[in-house]
């Protein structure tokens, strides 16, 4: 009889969401627990999403789903690693490569950095992926060793653990199939209970918004911003937001080796940008996240210092080094793979680039090998796009606007007319889109 009592107790609940009502934290312990252990089916875990997705959550349902989810598996002790960890996670988008500048540069400041990420899926890029780019780099290092990189070295960035936050795997993969993905509630339970589960006491999170981000619209951001910053603190732990734009790519490098070569050269001291901008604003939260700085202003200063200084350069190579990689890479890019064969594409007209499409640049380089369809597809580390412009610069008729790293020419011409489709050549300069929109903080949301 304890199948069917676990399907009455479960209809109850579904009965209760479905009807505007506010689950307890037993009942949705009860629901996480009996999912991951295959005691409830699918079709009542999607009857009640899809109530969820109509009815919403309220800020408690949303904290005590978060907790639920965060410690159905294993969770990651950092205890031991002296001072405050800080964690940092961006919602995903193209030529997105923050994580590999700013974790060592806040490293380098004295924060331990402990960051566990995923692998990219459709037109957006994915950390562990880039890492693997590097020659010999391991990022799938155990539990024990994860916590020992970030004593001994400041910094680990790592995969995921398979038995870490079980609950959004399952969950995750029914929302994507039952058209309840674009939640808030859901969408910020999921990312911040793998950032609670892997053990960080302040996160930093970079929201972004655009035609190349999944909130396409600024005020669907900064509400998903609102709703992860409420959680987060709800759950003990120091959290801020900064809204960022992903209308076009942030770096201008897409895909796997050609990121980790422009994040170097930021390091390095050799190349500004928009990704470097970000990089900086994001560091200078997270050392004020952890308590290292008393004000926002001070942080960007510190991590400013660790890049002129070379600091932050250094502390890649040692992580580098400890995750099994080539750590020569940072002082000789050449070192890392890359395609043999590079295409040039022209501007057709001249003028002024008035949109460079996320999105469609995005799947222009997947379509060369750099992201994958399904989570089994392999990837091609060598391949990608480099832009040569972006929005708002003056080119001329048959100047290269970028340039195609490709292995395989089956997929090139309709990459190709993806690109060419995603860029926009007008005689008017367009007017300029702020690159940050505003952080929004437990003290409340600050429009820049």
């Amino acid at each position: 009889m304890k199948g069917c009592h676990c399907a009455m107790r479960m209809l109850d609940i579904i009965l209760k969401k479905r009807d505007g009502g506010e689950l307890t934290r037993e009942e949705i312990n009860f629901f996480i627990r009996e999912y991951v252990e295959g005691r409830i089916p699918d079709y009542q875990a999607s009857a009640l999403l899809m109530a969820i997705y109509f009815q919403g959550m309220t800020g408690p349902e949303t904290a005590d789903l978060t907790l639920a989810m965060a410690y159905s598996g294993v969770t990651v002790d950092l205890s031991s690693v002296p001072g405050v960890k800080v964690d940092k996670h961006s919602t995903g988008g193209v030529g997105d490569t923050t994580t590999l500048v700013v974790a060592p540069l806040v490293a380098a400041c004295g924060v331990p950095v402990a960051k566990m990420s995923g692998r990219g899926l459709g037109h957006t890029g994915g950390t562990i992926d880039k890492l693997e780019s590097i020659p010999g780099f391991n990022p799938f290092q155990s539990v024990r060793d994860f916590i020992r990189i970030v004593k001994e070295v400041g910094v680990a960035v790592v995969g995921q653990t398979e038995n870490l936050v079980p609950a959004d795997k399952k969950l995750y993969a029914l929302r994507d199939v039952t058209g309840t993905v674009e939640h808030k509630s859901l969408i910020a339970s999921s990312v911040m209970s793998k950032k609670i589960a892997a053990g960080a006491d302040a996160i930093v999170l970079d929201v972004k918004t655009g035609n190349g981000a999944f909130m396409r619209s600024v005020e669907d951001a900064f509400e998903l911003a609102r709703e992860m910053v409420s959680v987060g603190t709800h759950v003990g732990r120091r959290v801020a937001a900064v809204i960022s734009d992903m209308n076009q790519p942030l770096g201008m490098a897409i895909g796997n080796a050609l990121e980790v070569r422009e994040a170097i050269e930021i390091l390095r001291g050799e190349r500004a940008g928009a990704l470097k901008e970000v990089s900086l604003l994001l560091g200078a939260y997270m050392l004020y996240a952890a308590g290292r700085c008393s004000t926002v202003e001070q942080g960007r200063e510190m991590v400013e210092e660790a890049l002129d200084t070379g600091r932050g350069a250094q502390k890649l190579k040692e992580m580098i080094r400890a995750e099994g990689g080539d750590e020569r890479v940072v002082d000789d890019t050449s070192l890392l793979p890359v395609a043999d064969e590079v295409i040039a594409i022209k501007a057709q007209q001249g003028g002024y680039i008035s949109r460079m499409d996320a999105y469609s640049i995005g799947q222009a380089a997947r379509l060369l090998g750099t992201g994958r369809n399904t989570k089994e597809d392999k990837i091609d580390h060598r391949v990608g796009i480099v832009l040569h412009r972006r929005v708002g610069e003056k080119v001329e008729k048959g100047e290269t606007l970028a340039e195609f790293y490709v292995t395989q020419k089956h997929n090139l011409d309709g990459a190709i007319d993806i690109f060419n489709k995603g860029v926009d050549i007008d005689k008017q300069p367009p007017l300029p889109k702020p690159l940050v929109y505003g952080v929004v903080t437990p003290e409340g949301i600050e429009r820049w």
